[in-house]
């Protein structure tokens, strides 16, 4: 295991219980320089996961409650007119820091949610024309309420791309739970250390990206995305882009245990979390009432690594 990285896993665990698999997911993605959507119900540790992580890695990070009145401007920042200079200045948004945490993402308007999509894939904002880079590293931890839930709305199919993963944290265990009730498990973000720098950050990163990759895993790749194309019960299979991210995140995991190379145990590991808001089923599917992930686990038990 990545000493480092484990002293961060323990260090978020420290404020959020009984999740050690959706942190260390959220953890390789952030190593993976990708987006993360946590997609659940209120009041299951979703931001505070996100606050605590920025915390344990000295992130400049900031949070923004989405709600219907929230403006693309609050996001990506305006220009005014400064009477003592005479001219316009631009004032930055919110996006501005490492991790930027949109908390309850599909309660705002679709004109607001667009707004990230530039920052999301560009790293950068554009207002009146003149662009501003954003600080590097820079990270979006989504966070929204199921569908159905009031007051939200489905986010486009163009912006769930734009995350690298998306995750459930769910409900915790009993003994988390109790734990929680006890205070032991107390929200108190100062209980969390920081374990390495924004710069410690970076060389990881590069780590990860530079980690080595056998043929046989971009055949496997392949061949899985391959798989869900040919799917009859799929209407939508996993585009270049879904590739892309999967071995992305396959690389990270593979950083994450120790590895200096990726097998396909790190692949099979967060398929699911990568590829599942990637793929749509077609109406017959949706009707018999199949799920994506199950669809996604019989391809991964049909094909095999190479």
């Amino acid at each position: 295991m990545h000493t480092e990285l484990e002293q961060i896993v323990a260090e978020v665990n420290k404020v959020v219980k009984g999740k050690d698999r959706v942190i260390r997911k959220v953890l390789a993605a952030v190593l993976a320089g990708g987006h993360v959507l946590l997609e659940d119900i209120p009041g299951v540790g979703k931001t505070t996961l996100a606050m605590a992580l920025g915390k344990s890695m000295e992130l400049v990070y900031r949070r923004m409650q989405f709600t219907p009145d929230v403006l693309p401007s609050d996001i990506v920042g305006f220009t005014m007119y400064n009477s003592g200079t005479g001219k316009f200045e631009y004032r930055e948004g919110a996006v501005f820091c490492n991790l930027f945490l949109a908390d309850e993402l599909n309660r705002t308007s679709s004109k607001t949610q667009s707004a990230l999509l530039e920052v999301m894939e560009e790293s950068r904002v554009t207002v009146d024309g003149v662009s501003h880079a954003l600080p590097t590293p820079f990270t979006v931890i989504a966070t929204e309420n199921p569908f159905g839930s009031s007051g939200t709305q489905l986010l486009p199919e163009s912006q769930l791309d734009r995350f690298l993963i998306c995750l459930n944290m769910g409900y915790p265990s009993h003994e988390a739970a109790v734990d929680i009730l006890k205070g032991s498990a107390g929200r108190d973000l100062e209980q969390v250390q920081s374990v390495i720098t924004v710069e410690r950050l970076m060389e990881l990163r590069r780590e990860a990206d530079e980690l080595h990759v056998e043929q046989g895993i971009y055949e496997y790749l392949v061949n899985l995305a391959e798989a869900t194309r040919k799917d009859a019960r799929i209407a939508l299979g996993v585009s270049p882009r879904g590739s892309i991210a999967l071995l992305k995140m396959a690389r990270a995991m593979a950083l994450m245990r120790g590895g200096a190379y990726v097998i396909p145990e790190d692949v099979l590991a967060v398929i699911d979390d990568v590829w599942r808001h990637r793929i749509h089923l077609n109406a017959r599917a949706r009707a018999e009432g199949m799920d994506v992930s199950d669809v996604i686990l019989e391809i991964t038990e049909r094909i095999q690594a190479v």
